[in-house]
């Protein structure tokens, strides 16, 4: 995902959705910046659920300060107990889950050199075979880390209730009625950054 990319698919959605358009004009060209930092974002995915911005960014600098200066290696995380790990404000579950992802990374369950060359499906399959790391999360990754483009975020309370909004409906739409919408206004291949607009319409994208 790139500057030309952002630029091509903000044409794309205005020419074929007229409620997208109206945003587009708006917010102008999406913003998204993926990177290769793909262990230490999950691990921070992972610290942030269902968590405000504030307590998420405390949590995460107490949590690397328990390692030192570099943030911690998989191998480094097991071993610490989950007590150490609690320590720095995780609760119990997610303290598990971060061993278990780590666990995932040191045996070659998951490797993150190759998600690259994966589908999206595969990697949400890799992703979500760790504790703790369900297709919601999954999907930020891609969308927001790895830059695929074509993700339709279809179990977002934001997008849900953006697209309720926008097109007028009368309920909050299910995933279904969200890919019907999707293939309508012909969104493909560029349904992640159809989400971004979605979030910016209601100033709530994903932290």
């Amino acid at each position: 995902m790139s500057p030309t990319t952002h630029r091509q698919a903000a044409t794309h959605l205005a020419k074929h959705d007229p409620h997208l358009a109206a945003v587009i004009a708006v917010i102008g060209e999406c913003k998204i910046l993926p990177h290769t930092n793909y262990y230490q974002d999950i691990v921070e995915s992972i610290i942030g659920q269902q968590l405000s911005v504030k307590a998420a960014a405390t949590i995460n600098k107490r949590f690397r300060d328990l390692f030192g200066p570099r943030f911690p290696t998989p191998a480094q995380i097991l071993e610490q107990d989950i007590e150490t790990l609690r320590s720095v404000g995780l609760s119990r579950p997610k303290a598990r889950y971060i061993q278990d992802l780590a666990q995932h990374v040191v045996d070659g369950r998951l490797s993150f050199d190759g998600l690259d060359n994966l589908s999206n499906q595969e990697v949400v399959t890799k992703l979500t075979a760790v504790k703790g790391i369900g297709e919601w999360t999954a999907h930020m990754f891609l969308m927001f880390c790895m830059g695929r483009t074509d993700i339709l975020a279809w179990g977002d309370l934001g997008i849900r209730n953006s697209i309720k909004k926008l097109y007028s409906l009368e309920r909050n739409p299910s995933p279904d009625d969200i890919r019907a919408i999707a293939k309508k206004y012909n969104w493909h291949p560029y349904e992640s950054i159809a989400c971004w607009y979605l979030w910016q319409a209601l100033d709530n994208e994903p932290k």
